[in-house]
């Protein structure tokens, strides 16, 4: 021990004194090699998420990682739709927590549910169908989202697409469609 330390440790009662380490050098040189290792890491990268080059650090998590959270995510919050038992509302709330710190995080999920669709969206068609009623195409279901990252889509969205019925076409072809 230093002077100053040695100060320092004897400012308390002997039983609350700190003893010397009884680590060899091997064990003190492994320490050192630690303590470097977990110094250079934390000085790479700063306060904003940036590497010491100025690029952004790579995140923890993967954005396909990130996506398939997302879309369980979604996915939940769509099975408690119109569910109002005393369970169903409190993991309702849970899952609003989630979505607040999904926002703070830049991450958005896109339901596509009803929207007109028009082959020039960035969704993927997985099936037409004949939808009676219907004027136009539009999104009847959506089966997966569509994921963006701080603006960035990561994951594309897949879609079920409802096409009007064509004239002179009954309701029972039109049901044969589905099929």
């Amino acid at each position: 021990m230093t002077t100053s330390e040695d100060r320092r440790q004897r400012r308390h009662h002997p039983e609350f004194r700190i003893g010397e380490p009884l680590w060899g050098a091997e064990e003190r040189s492994r320490l050192r090699s630690l303590v470097d290792q977990v110094s250079a890491v934390l000085t790479a990268v700063d306060d904003a998420g940036r590497d010491t080059a100025g690029e952004p650090a790579e995140p923890a998590l993967s954005e396909s990682d990130l996506a398939a959270a997302a879309t369980a995510f979604w996915r939940a919050r769509k099975k408690l739709v119109g569910v109002e038992d005393r369970v169903a509302k409190q993991a309702g709330r849970y899952l609003s927590a989630s979505q607040e710190a999904l926002d703070a995080a830049g991450v958005r999920i896109q339901d596509h549910d009803g929207i007109p669709f028009d082959s020039g969206l960035a969704l993927e068609a997985l099936l037409f169908q004949d939808e009676p009623g219907l004027t136009s195409e539009r999104v009847v279901e959506t089966v997966r989202p569509s994921i963006y990252l701080a603006g960035r889509r990561i994951q594309m969205g897949q879609v079920i697409v409802g096409c009007p019925v064509a004239p002179g076409t009954t309701a029972e072809e039109a049901d044969a469609g589905h099929h």
